[in-house]
């Protein structure tokens, strides 16, 4: 993506969804991350002057883009699906950002939900907390998989931003990594959302489930939605079911996991999402 380009809503597959919209325009951005890097986004905004609700999109751990360059199929649909309801969208890149690529196969990895995303996610709010076209208390907070999980920890208690501005809205985690908040006893402050298949090999639904359980036992704003029978990546526009291997952390360790498209699944997360983001 270049600066001042046009995108128009036919953009990849997200067309068959927003085919009747306005044109929205996309630059790519800089703002410091909360430990000083110089995060590389892209920023999709809706015709007109603002100021506009917001979505801040984190990537999971195969990055953001595709090999071509571009923002990869489930990116682009959720990012044209938004900026055609009038919200503005920011897409940072955490690892191109650092010099990396994809690190869904690195075992030891230097950029991770727990620190340097969550760092970037800080960086995020407050770029666009600073922008005249874009409404401090209306930016919500959204991630896939490894991004689920940074959502997860920049929700939690521990994470509340010191700088006096609003807070995100909200926190919606697609498929997200659970084990690690549910075994560090994170406590959502904010209204969290998890969206998960049932059958997910790659991230198990149980311990979304726990976390949420336990969330809602202390009166912490927390719902899931388990899709039976759906697997990781269930909302991507069009991805063949199929095996992935060599990926770093798997629950039985063999590197292995399902991943596709689940078209029952994926309508109602669109359902659900799209009204997450309009009502509050």
């Amino acid at each position: 993506m270049r600066a001042g380009r046009t995108v128009l809503l036919a953009m990849g597959l997200a067309a068959a969804s927003a085919s009747a919209a306005p044109a929205q325009t996309s630059e790519t951005v800089r703002f410091t991350g909360a430990d000083g890097t110089s995060v590389q986004a892209v920023l999709m905004r809706p015709a007109g002057t603002g100021p506009f609700p917001a979505v801040v999109a984190l990537h999971g751990c195969g990055g953001r883009d595709n090999a071509r360059g571009e923002l990869a199929r489930r990116h682009a649909d959720w990012a044209s699906r938004w900026t055609s309801q009038g919200f503005a969208v920011l897409m940072p890149d955490s690892f191109a950002s650092r010099g990396l690529g994809s690190q869904c196969g690195v075992r030891e990895r230097t950029v991770r939900p727990t620190r340097e995303r969550l760092a970037d996610v800080a960086g995020a709010r407050a770029y666009l907390q600073a922008r005249s076209d874009i409404r401090q208390d209306r930016i919500s907070l959204v991630g896939w998989s490894n991004g689920g999980s940074t959502a997860l920890h920049a929700a939690s208690r521990n994470a509340r931003p010191a700088d006096g501005r609003p807070d995100f809205m909200q926190v919606i985690a697609f498929y997200p990594g659970c084990r690690t908040p549910l075994e560090r006893g994170l406590v959502n402050r904010l209204p969290l959302t998890i969206l998960i298949g049932g059958a997910d090999d790659w991230t198990p639904a149980a311990p979304c489930e726990a976390l949420v359980s336990r969330a809602r036992s202390m009166g912490a704003p927390a719902e899931i939605v388990v899709y039976p029978g759906a697997f990781h990546g269930f909302d991507d526009p069009a991805s063949r079911m199929r095996e992935r291997t060599g990926l770093a952390f798997t629950p039985d360790g063999s590197g292995r996991a399902r991943v596709g498209t689940d078209p029952a699944a994926r309508a109602d997360a669109i359902r659900r999402v799209d009204g997450l983001i309009a009502a509050r």
